[in-house]
């Protein structure tokens, strides 16, 4: 979870503590971070995407506000167990759709147009 070019962070997209934080979901989501692992500790995490520790300090106390995550005394940080996983998929899944659907409309492109690219373009992607 800790290698930066699987990481998404970028300086001039908003606040790097909700990128990361938004990371840490996406991996969940992808199934490549589970349930009851435990997670890079601030300072790893830190030095291995090149910001403060502090930043990512920030996004694992929004983490843990969400439900997501919990720190366990003396042990470190972990996913919870009963972390929201479906539930987290599903809306990034919508804020996804939202945003391509928003595109179509401000594009004055018909919906069925729409879903028949994003259909060849997920397609294309299933061969690479």
């Amino acid at each position: 979870m800790t290698k930066k070019k699987d990481w998404t962070l970028d300086m001039n997209a908003g606040p790097i503590f909700v990128q990361i934080a938004q990371n840490v979901r996406r991996s969940l989501a992808r199934g490549d971070l589970l349930p009851g692992k435990k997670l890079a500790s601030a300072r790893e995490l830190a030095q291995a995407l090149g910001v403060n520790p502090n930043t990512v300090v920030h996004a694992y106390m929004e983490l843990e506000r969400q439900g997501v995550i919990e720190k366990r005394r003396g042990l470190g940080t972990f996913v919870r167990k009963d972390a929201p996983v479906a539930v987290m998929r599903e809306e990034m899944l919508y804020s996804a759709a939202t945003s391509y659907a928003r595109e179509i409309r401000r594009l004055g492109i018909p919906s069925s147009e729409g879903i028949s690219v994003l259909k060849e373009v997920l397609d294309a992607g299933e061969t690479k």
